[in-house]
């Protein structure tokens, strides 16, 4: 902290942040890398960088660069998000999710796959409109894919599920647990799959709106038909989400009521 101190009092802010935009890549990244490494010590120094157009300056940087240059100036959003929400906000409002989100996308590399869903879980964990931001750029689904792809490593699976999880239980928006419901309905992302119930049995009671597209979306059907154990947590989650609901709908959307009615007609 003291060495980061002694930088910033060198009053290299905001000169650096022209450094970004140097013709020479070494130059560009050897400046993400110092502003990298003044963010990450305190808030104040994240906010000193915020204060002076840095968050712009590295959204830009990261945009316009790929494989390791882009390395630091990911980390950097990460380190300034992960302090507040306001920090967090101010990379939001500067557009620095769908600069992560390509990255993510657009990287072959696991290490630089790993550093951006690091950034983009510090910038979602904060509340629910910080979620909200992360979810509406569609960027779970790609954490939901990278969590199971056989080809990632064990580093970029460990860092989608803490994402997702700390994501998830900031989430209200009915719709974005809808389709994550709907996308990690198999065995390989039971441990992601119980914080998203939790975190539906939590919403479900206070959203009208969201209990009759969750019905229509045919994500209670696919709740009611998981393979849970009685004693399993996730058990007590989807008990919750079926009592927001009256006995006539859970019974019709379990599975196998179609066949029992068949069975009372050909009976009578």
């Amino acid at each position: 902290v003291d060495l980061a101190e002694v930088v910033v009092e060198a009053e290299i802010f905001p000169k650096i942040f022209l450094c970004l935009k140097d013709a020479d890549q070494f130059v560009r990244k050897h400046a993400a890398t110092v502003v990298r490494e003044v963010a990450k010590h305190t808030p104040e120094l994240a906010q000193l960088i915020v204060g002076n157009g840095g968050v712009g300056a590295l959204v830009e940087y990261v945009s316009e660069t790929e494989g390791n240059n882009r390395l630091p100036g990911i980390m950097a959003l990460g380190y300034i998000a992960a302090f507040s929400e306001t920090l967090s906000l101010a990379v939001i409002s500067s557009k620095g999710l769908p600069a992560l989100q390509h990255a993510l996308e657009s990287e072959g590399e696991d290490h630089l796959k790993s550093a951006s869903v690091w950034s983009i879980g510090q910038i979602g964990r904060h509340s629910p409109e910080h979620a909200k931001a992360v979810a509406d750029i569609g960027v779970l689904s790609t954490f939901m894919s990278c969590q199971i792809a056989p080809s990632s490593s064990d580093d970029l699976k460990t860092k989608c599920k803490r994402a997702l999880k700390a994501i998830i239980a900031k989430l209200t928006y009915m719709q974005a647990l809808n389709t994550l419901v709907q996308e990690s309905a198999g065995v390989e992302h039971m441990g992601v799959l119980k914080v998203i119930l939790l975190q539906v049995s939590k919403v479900l009671p206070n959203d009208p709106n969201g209990r009759s597209t969750f019905v229509s979306s045919g994500a209670l059907a696919k709740v009611l038909s998981l393979p849970v154990e009685e004693d399993d947590e996730a058990k007590e989650s989807i008990n919750a989400i079926s009592s927001s609901y009256p006995d006539e709908i859970v019974k019709y959307y379990s599975p196998g009521y179609s066949e029992s009615l068949l069975k009372k007609l050909e009976v009578s």
